[in-house]
């Protein structure tokens, strides 16, 4: 029925039929066989081509979706009721269409009324054809608005077919579905006027999300019903009919856009294009997107749709792999701005959360995962509940399983009076710290971030478990993980400084001092956010450790300062001499760095450490090994580093040669001795080629020097 005419040829000639005639022919074929028309052929009538009318046993009970599958234009099966339609009973029903529409122009609302009337009782006179007689008449209706005037005519046919739609949204939405693709004027018209009239935008939207949601169906179909949304939530009238299922609404939209990105997405999909469709692909998702805004807009939720479109979010929620993270942003914003609807799309999210169809699953996943961003909506579950389910999620093949399931415990750890159970959390969080997918890491990185900034958070078990996996984190060759693991030894320095203070020669003071190289050296990081990270962190660490640096530090962050860098380096070998030869070692291994920027900075760091050093703090060897290295560097490509590697070596040879003074020396009473820190003189570098101008450049100023 519905869509065994989506090829034919609309605004053919009609007949002159008037609604008496049509009575008269209903009233002789009384008695007949339904289907059929004791009328003659019409010689002024061009032939249409013939529908197949549904049986009543054809019909789909309610509750499953509004319109039958696609049928071919052959033959009928045999049976009861399955007899084609003349061209007689379709054409007297688009001559109805005209006839409602043209003569009701001096009627007004009481002759539109009497004449649905008459048109409701004409069709009942079908009997177990009167679904089959709707479709036609709404074809009929849909062929000839385009034709009629502006006025009383066009408001007459909308009027009818609101009244039919009152009795049958099902046959009405099937009848209207075909012109949706591609996009048709006079089929978005008749769209917007269900959606005025109040007594039927109810049944009409329900109908669209029944053909939206079958999986089953053609997904042309919901193709078309994406589009007819997209045309009703565009009229403010339709509002109140959608607050019943509103939060199912949302959730069916964002998941059939993650099918849409999908499809996209893979090469071996079959293309869902017919031969008269010639919008581009991507015209779905556009519409999908807007019937969504829509959706949002006309329920309050424009600051929804703003933070989306700050963020960066409808871009993403369309990108092939970039639709869950578009999924987690449209949650924050809700949170943020539309709480009302969580508790609604919080109970519907949880049924899909084990649905075989992945998009559906994991686009419930992305939903779940943000909603625990508030605390009233995580707190309809057990606190046991969703550990349970995000803990098994950490088992699951699918990376992207396993990182939403992370960034829900991070969520989670926010929340006040949850995630008692620290001990269940932490192994999941640290095993994620090795994952070769840097989502994964970093999303391990922002939990445990989030679990310090708890009150009374275990600072001590984390500084122990964190001391032998961060360092080399600090080294990763992903940024956002460099970034990220820079920014949680912050916070734990942060939340640990109160032992830090008092002298306490914990764990955390070993990972500070561990760290303290990878951190000055990492403000010369090519990455941004890794800079800008690491500054912060040592900002953190100069307060807990009162070493009086931060000017300094913040000067060697912005600016070539050999002399700020100068004092940390002699701050450091001060107050922690022990530390000097580890201080160097791991300066050294920067030396050998595949970016530019760090080669320099670790010969340059070297230069002023070894400047700083006391003959017989070091041993010979490490001497001898850092002159070899630093002279490998004479061949180096960048001719900074060359000069910054020539500068320390020498640096190097003095404090090699003040170490091998005569043994005499040695011998003589202690107040004989010479200094124990002989003068020698401070290293001069050139200017830096990678130093990130200060954020006084960013605004067009000339910074000092």
């Amino acid at each position: 029925m519905a869509w065994g005419l989506w090829g034919r040829a609309r605004g053919g000639p009609v007949g002159a039929l008037t609604l008496s005639a049509l009575a008269e022919g209903i009233q002789a074929n009384q008695g007949q066989t339904p289907g059929r028309s004791s009328a003659g052929p019409q010689p002024e009538r061009a032939l249409e081509p013939e529908v197949e009318p549904r049986s009543a046993s054809a019909i789909p009970p309610a509750g499953r979706e509004p319109c039958p599958s696609p049928r071919g234009q052959g033959p009928a099966p045999e049976g009861p009721h399955q007899e084609p339609q003349s061209s007689w009973e379709e054409g007297a029903l688009a001559d109805l269409a005209l006839y409602t529409a043209a003569c009701l122009e001096e009627a007004g609302v009481a002759g539109t009324q009497a004449t649905a009337l008459m048109l409701s009782s004409a069709l009942e006179a079908r009997g177990e054809h009167l679904e089959d007689n709707v479709y036609a008449l709404v074809r009929g209706l849909l062929a000839q608005v385009p034709s009629l005037a502006q006025g009383r005519p066009r408001q007459a046919a909308l009027r009818v077919l609101s009244a039919l739609a009152l009795e049958h949204a099902r046959e009405v939405v099937c009848a209207l579905l075909p012109s949706s693709l591609p996009p048709d004027r006079a089929a978005a018209e008749l769209w917007r006027s269900l959606s005025r009239n109040q007594r039927v935008n109810g049944q009409v939207l329900v109908q669209l999300l029944w053909a939206l949601r079958n999986e089953a169906g053609p997904e042309l179909e919901a193709l078309a019903a994406t589009r007819a949304l997209g045309e009703m939530l565009a009229v403010s009238g339709c509002v109140g009919a959608t607050r019943g299922f509103y939060p199912h609404l949302l959730l069916v939209l964002v998941t059939q856009l993650h099918r849409l990105a999908r499809r996209v997405r893979s090469p071996d999909a079959p293309k869902v294009q017919a031969p008269w469709h010639r919008g581009p692909p991507h015209s779905h998702v556009s519409c999908a997107v807007e019937a969504l805004k829509a959706l949002l807009t006309g329920d309050g939720g424009r600051m929804v749709v703003t933070c989306m479109e700050q963020a960066g979010g409808w871009r993403r929620l369309v990108g092939a792999h970039t639709h869950l993270e578009g999924v987690l942003l449209l949650a924050s914003a809700m949170v943020a701005h539309a709480d009302h609807h969580l508790r609604g799309l919080f109970g519907n999210v949880l049924p899909q959360l084990r649905s075989p169809d992945d998009t559906q699953r994991l686009t419930a996943m992305a939903f779940f995962t943000g909603l625990l961003q508030s605390r009233p909506t995580a707190g309809l579950l057990r606190e046991e509940s969703i550990l349970e389910r995000l803990c098994a999620w950490q088992g699951d093949r699918e990376p992207t399983v396993r990182w939403l399931g992370l960034l829900g415990l991070g969520h989670l750890a926010l929340n006040r009076g949850k995630v008692r159970h620290v001990s269940r959390v932490l192994p999941a969080l640290l095993g994620a710290l090795g994952e070769g997918d840097a989502r994964l890491v970093d999303a391990a990185l922002g939990a445990l971030r989030r679990l310090l900034l708890r009150p009374r958070a275990p600072v001590r078990l984390l500084s122990a478990e964190l001391g032998p996996r961060l360092p080399p984190l600090l080294d990763d060759a992903r940024d956002s993980v460099r970034a990220s693991a820079v920014g949680l030894l912050g916070t734990l320095v942060r939340r640990g400084r109160g032992g830090l203070r008092v002298g306490l020669r914990g764990p955390l003071r070993k990972l500070v001092l561990r760290s303290l190289v990878p951190l000055l050296l990492r403000l010369q990081d090519p990455s941004r956010d890794a800079a800008e990270s690491s500054e912060w962190t040592l900002a953190r660490c100069d307060q807990a450790l009162h070493w009086g640096l931060l000017e300094d530090m913040v000067t060697v962050a912005h600016y070539d300062s050999p002399e700020a860098l100068s004092r940390i380096c002699h701050c450091l070998v001060q107050q922690y001499p022990s530390h000097v030869p580890s201080f160097l070692s791991q300066t050294q291994g920067y030396l050998r760095s595949p970016q530019d920027p760090l080669r320099w900075a670790a010969a340059v760091l070297l230069g002023f450490l070894i400047h700083h050093t006391c003959p017989g703090c070091i041993s010979q060897d490490l001497l001898d090994s850092l002159s070899q290295d630093l002279e490998q560097l004479q061949s180096d490509p960048e001719p900074a580093v060359v000069a910054a590697a020539h500068v320390s070596a020498q640096q190097v040879a003095l404090l090699t040669h003040a170490q091998a003074r005569p043994r005499s020396l040695r011998l003589l009473p202690e107040g004989l001795w010479p200094q124990p820190c002989p003068r020698r003189p401070p290293p001069a570098f050139d200017n830096s080629p990678f130093q990130p101008r200060s954020f006084i450049g960013r605004w067009g100023c000339v910074g000092p020097g």
